[in-house]
């Protein structure tokens, strides 16, 4: 049985992850972590998510537990998760990422400490979101720049990042098919006498309301024909079981940085 901490345990996220996890036949819920000015410091996990209390007592710091995971899932913010990090490649801890945010610096730290041990890290851990990545590589190869490409993505009023990981993925993922780097072509505003479209240009739109759980539309916009891959979150419980599967699946791998095109076996390109 695969022992699993959960960063966060308070959040949205962390709640769906806590339940996630207890309903998963393979894991076990053996930590929970909280920053440490959190009021839910040394309440049991799983009244916190919802659920019947499961006599975890959520902590204020990851290495007073270390020793008795295996995996930790970590949605929460750049600087607690490269804290964790650390705490993970003392202890040789595997670890899913599921963190948006990370400066470039910050990123390059991830990159480094998957050297020493296995870590997911994915800006979205939904399956469909991960098999829209694979639609939208495939499109955009076919497509080539005979297209405009608009990237529109919603999220809840308290999101801290803008665009969303996912969106910026799915940039990225576009324009590398176009042999791009998404900073050559990634246009974020628009405002005033912008002038004509140039070719190539990947737009982004962003929306911030209420308690959206996530949603992302991509548009290749050709000559009289429009089309678009898109995918809707209506809970994070599909993040929260992508997230469990990663879990799952990261500890039967060597060391070195996977993402859930990995983890759900799309890796291979004729696919």
């Amino acid at each position: 049985m695969t022992r699993v901490a959960i960063a966060g345990a308070s959040g949205r996220m962390g709640k769906a992850l806590i339940q996630a996890v207890t309903e998963a036949p393979d894991l076990q819920l053996a930590a929970a972590i909280e920053r440490i000015d959190s009021k839910y410091i040394g309440q049991d996990a799983g009244q916190v998510a919802g659920l019947t209390p499961n006599d975890i007592v959520i902590a204020a710091d990851l290495s007073t537990c270390i020793n008795n995971i295996d995996v930790l899932i970590d949605f929460t913010t750049p600087d607690a998760t490269l804290a964790n990090i650390k705490l993970c490649q003392t202890a040789q801890r595997r670890l899913v990422i599921g963190t948006t945010g990370f400066s470039a610096k910050q990123r390059t730290y991830v990159d480094q400490a998957a050297v020493d041990i296995p870590i997911v890290m994915a800006p979205n851990m939904s399956v469909g979101v991960n098999l829209c990545f694979k639609l939208l590589d495939l499109a955009a190869k076919v497509l080539g720049t005979d297209v405009d490409v608009e990237i529109i993505e919603a999220h809840h009023r308290h999101k801290v990042d803008a665009p969303s990981g996912t969106a910026l993925r799915m940039g990225e993922i576009i324009a590398k098919a176009s042999g791009k780097e998404l900073p050559q072509v990634a246009v974020y505003a628009r405002q005033g006498h912008t002038g004509p479209r140039s070719q190539g240009e990947i737009g982004f739109a962003t929306v911030r309301a209420g308690e959206l759980a996530g949603e992302h539309t991509v548009w290749f916009v050709g000559e009289g024909e429009r089309i678009e891959i898109s995918h809707k979150a209506n809970s994070r419980m599909n993040f929260a079981k992508g997230a469990v599967r990663a879990a799952a699946w990261i500890m039967r791998q060597d060391k070195g940085l996977y993402d859930m095109q990995d983890v759900l076996g799309l890796r291979n390109p004729s696919i």
